[in-house]
């Protein structure tokens, strides 16, 4: 648990992008992400410009394209509910290769889709481009209050531990002889993720009594203050 806790997703790097402070860097993301919500659904080439945009700042930052497109298997769920749309939707149909389906769900569902993908490839460049204390240290400059500024930074502190302790459990399950992906065995892996979540909090109230037997008050030390 003492070693290093950069995230996955930071890709290293000394590009305009990576220098930029990190308060104003989620300010820019909020900003822009507000606007491409607000863009109307069928403004095809303003989402065209939003994306161009986006890349733009991609090529800046220097963080490959390869890097970052694995990393949005994250919006598969939202892409197939954008994908179901125009089949369960109401109002007028119309026909897409031959396939009758509503035109006002595959409007919904394109719109869905594009400002999804934006919205994600985004985020994935922020977090590509910002190192985790960076971006804490840019929220607490936003004045987000403190409490969840430290729940995020926990969050990210034992987010490879838990992460690890379900691979092992993964491990054990297997040699077993169980197959987390066959439904037949869902049952036990439902009681897996149960242990684990348990674990966790377990956990959680440990390091709490921990770090109030240390003085914690409720907001963390400077390291300044604290040499």
């Amino acid at each position: 648990m003492g070693a290093g806790h950069g995230h996955r997703l930071h890709f290293h790097g000394h590009s305009p992008v990576h220098r930029a402070p990190a308060h104003l860097k989620v300010l820019a993301l909020l900003g822009f992400m507000l606007i491409v919500v607000a863009t109307p659904r069928e403004a095809y080439a303003v989402f065209a410009l939003w994306a161009v945009v986006l890349l733009g700042v991609i090529a800046l930052s220097r963080v490959p394209l390869t890097y970052l497109l694995p990393r949005m298997v994250v919006e598969v769920p939202f892409a197939i509910f954008a994908v179901l749309m125009p089949f369960i939707s109401h109002g007028p149909r119309t026909e897409v290769l031959g396939v009758s389906v509503s035109e006002p769900g595959l409007v919904a569902g394109i719109a869905l889709l594009v400002k999804g993908s934006i919205g994600v490839l985004a985020s994935l460049t922020l977090a590509a481009t910002t190192e985790p204390q960076d971006l804490l240290r840019g929220l607490q400059r936003l004045r987000m209050p403190d409490l969840v500024v430290q729940i995020m930074g926990f969050m990210i502190r034992y987010l490879d531990v838990v992460t690890a302790e379900l691979g092992r459990m993964m491990t054990a399950l297997r040699s077993r002889g169980c197959d987390p992906r066959s439904p037949r065995h869902w049952p036990v892996l439902a009681r897996s993720l149960g242990a684990l979540f348990i674990r966790s909090y377990e956990r959680g109230e440990r390091v709490h009594l921990a770090m109030l037997s240390r003085g914690y008050d409720g907001s963390l030390p400077q390291a300044g203050k604290a040499r």
